[in-house]
């Protein structure tokens, strides 16, 4: 399988069995718990289970006054000057930046002989018996497990953009 079917499958077959019950916090990191199983393209009946910890950064709001920071980087006169006029204008585009970390040194890796849908299971039943507010259950594909990782991670991130802008409404930054 080439690196684009490779791709395109991993995001196909990505699955969110468990969400975390927090969201990306507005005003501090977030760190999520993650276990992600994928199943052996090569021996029938054998899973692997990758556990770790996934960190959101907190958002950073990208104001217009910010913005000319932002994109003077590299940019010639009429960026610089853009910028500027965007600066001063009062309904201007506001957006979140979100970020995050893949801490690989606290990966762990195991093989386990069992079909994936009862490691689903079990594991599913696991996390949900430690009452982890901060864990999630993933299913992805061997060859493009960090691609199930990212998908997660954005759709964490669209569940927690409409509580993240009312935060900031309610503290005034919005």
């Amino acid at each position: 399988m080439g690196f684009e079917d490779t791709f395109d499958y991993s995001l196909e077959s990505s699955r969110v069995i468990l969400l975390p019950r927090t969201r990306v916090a507005t005003f501090r990191t977030s760190l999520v718990h993650y276990t992600l199983m994928t199943e052996a393209m090569d021996r029938v009946g054998t899973t692997f289970v990758r556990e770790g910890n996934l960190e959101a950064e907190q958002p950073q709001l990208i104001l217009p006054k910010t913005m000319e920071k932002l994109l003077l980087e590299g940019f010639g006169e009429k960026a610089r000057a853009y910028a500027q006029w965007l600066s001063r204008q009062p309904d201007s585009l506001s957006f979140l930046r979100y970020g995050f970390q893949l801490r690989k040194e606290e990966l762990r890796f195991r093989k386990v002989d069992s079909p994936i849908d009862s490691v689903i299971h079990a594991i599913t039943r696991e996390v949900q018996e430690r009452d982890d507010p901060f864990a999630t259950v993933l299913v992805g594909i061997e060859d493009g497990w960090e691609v199930s990782l990212l998908r997660f991670f954005l759709e964490w991130v669209q569940k927690s953009l409409p509580r993240n802008v009312h935060d900031l409404r309610q503290e005034g930054f919005l």
